[in-house]
C-alpha cells in the first residue's frame, strides 16, 4: 500500500476504533472464544494510541497502536504473563520515530481465546505469528520490523522462518530457542523453569492449581524473573496499577487455560514445527538482548544459540532482570534505535 494510502487508512481505523464500555473488574469469565468486548485503552498507559479489536482468519487480536504515522512500522511483542501493556514506558520513546503496533498474543489480555485443539496447534508458534501478520496487513504494512519479549520473542522466531519476505528487522529480548531448550535439559534448567513442566500436564490439574492462587502465581512470577526475592511486595518496575491490569485478564479461567495451552504447544507442535526447519535461518538482521541477572545468561552462551539461528546476529547481556521493557525502557530504547537505524 503507498504510503499515502497507508496513513488515510491509519486515520481512517484510529477514527473507527472500539470505544465499548469498560467492563467490570470482576466480570463473569468465558471459558473459550472470543473475548466479551473490546475495552477503552487507559489513557495513564498509551495516552494519543488507539485501539481496535482486528479479526484474523484464526481469532481476535486486541491491537493497540499509534505514533509517527510517517515512521516505520514496529510491531511489539510481550511474553509471559503480561500484556502489551508491558511496552508502556518504551512507546512513548520508540512513538517519536516509528509507528508502533502493540497487541495481546492470541490467549493473552483483551484477545481471543479459542479452544487449543488435540495438538493445541491453536496455541502453536506458527499460529500466534499468523496472527501477527494478518494484523500488520490489515493496517497497511506489508514489511515491518519486530521486537518480540519472551513468548513474544517465540512467536517472532516462528515468524521469521514461516513469513521471511515480511520482516526488515528482528529483535528477540531474553531467551534461546525452543527446540535447543527442550533437547539440553539439565537439572538447572527443570529445577529454574519448573513451570515448563507444571503448565503442560493434561487439563485441569495446572489450570486449577494456578486459578485457585492466581494472585500468588502472577506476582511472584513477576518477581523471580525480575530478579526479586518473591517474598517482596509486587515490584516497583510494575507498580500496584499495572499490577492490577495485569491481574484483571490473567485471572480469566480462559486466560490460565490459553497460557497452559502455550505451554503445551511448546513442549508439542512447536518441537514438530522447528525440527522441520533446523536447516532454515533467520533471514533478516537480528539483535538479541538478554537479562544479565537471569538464568539464560548463567545457563547458555546467549547469543551463540541465536548465532547457530540466523544468517547475521549481534547482541548483548544488559544489566537488569528478565523484563527489559519495563526495568530498563531507556536503555533498551537507545538499542533498539541504533540497531533499528543502522
Amino acid at each position: 500500500m503507498p504510503n499515502s494510502g497507508r496513513r488515510e487508512f491509519l486515520k481512517s481505523s484510529m477514527a473507527l476504533a472500539l470505544v465499548p464500555a469498560a467492563e467490570s473488574a470482576l466480570r463473569t469469565p468465558v471459558l473459550l472464544g472470543e473475548p466479551e468486548s473490546a475495552q477503552q485503552p487507559r489513557a495513564e498507559f498509551f495516552p494519543g494510541f488507539k485501539r481496535e479489536q482486528i479479526k484474523t482468519s484464526g481469532t481476535t487480536i486486541n491491537t493497540v497502536y499509534g505514533g509517527n504515522e510517517k515512521g516505520s512500522p514496529l510491531l511489539l511483542l510481550h511474553g509471559i504473563p503480561e500484556t502489551h501493556v508491558l511496552w508502556r514506558k518504551v512507546a512513548p520513546l520508540l512513538a517519536q520515530d516509528y509507528f508502533l503496533v502493540m497487541p495481546d498474543l492470541r490467549g493473552y489480555g483483551d484477545s481471543g481465546k479459542p479452544a487449543g485443539g488435540g495438538d493445541h496447534f491453536a496455541y502453536s508458534k506458527r499460529a500466534m505469528a499468523q496472527d501477527q501478520v494478518e494484523v500488520m496487513k490489515h493496517l497497511g504494512f506489508q514489511k515491518f520490523a519486530l521486537v518480540g519479549h519472551d513468548r513474544g520473542g517465540r512467536a517472532a522466531h516462528r515468524m521469521a522462518l514461516d513469513y521471511p519476505e515480511v520482516l526488515t528487522k528482528l529483535v528477540i529480548l531474553d531467551i534461546v530457542p525452543t527446540y535447543l531448550l527442550y533437547q539440553n535439559i539439565t537439572q538447572e534448567f527443570a529445577t529454574v523453569f519448573y513451570h515448563w513442566f507444571l503448565l503442560v500436564q493434561p487439563p485441569p490439574f495446572p489450570e486449577t492449581i494456578v486459578a485457585n492462587s492466581a494472585e500468588y502465581f502472577l506476582k511472584s512470577t513477576l518477581l523471580w524473573l525480575g530478579g526479586h526475592l518473591i517474598s517482596e511486595p509486587v515490584p516497583d518496575f510494575v507498580g500496584p496499577e499495572v499490577f492490577q491490569e495485569y491481574f484483571r485478564t490473567f485471572r480469566d479461567p480462559a486466560t490460565i487455560h490459553a497460557i497452559c495451552e502455550d505451554y503445551r504447544a511448546a513442549a508439542s507442535i512447536d518441537l514438530a514445527h522447528d525440527k522441520a526447519d533446523l536447516d532454515k535461518k533467520i533471514q533478516c538482521p537480528l539483535l538479541v538482548l538478554w537479562s544479565e541477572k537471569g538464568p539464560f545468561h548463567r545457563m547458555y552462551n546467549v547469543l551463540q544459540t541465536w548465532r547457530d539461528r540466523a544468517v547475521e546476529a549481534q547482541g548483548k547481556a544488559m544489566p537488569t532482570g528478565h523484563f527489559l521493557p519495563e526495568q530498563m525502557p531507556e536503555e533498551l530504547t537507545r538499542e533498539l534505535k541504533a540497531f533499528l537505524r543502522s
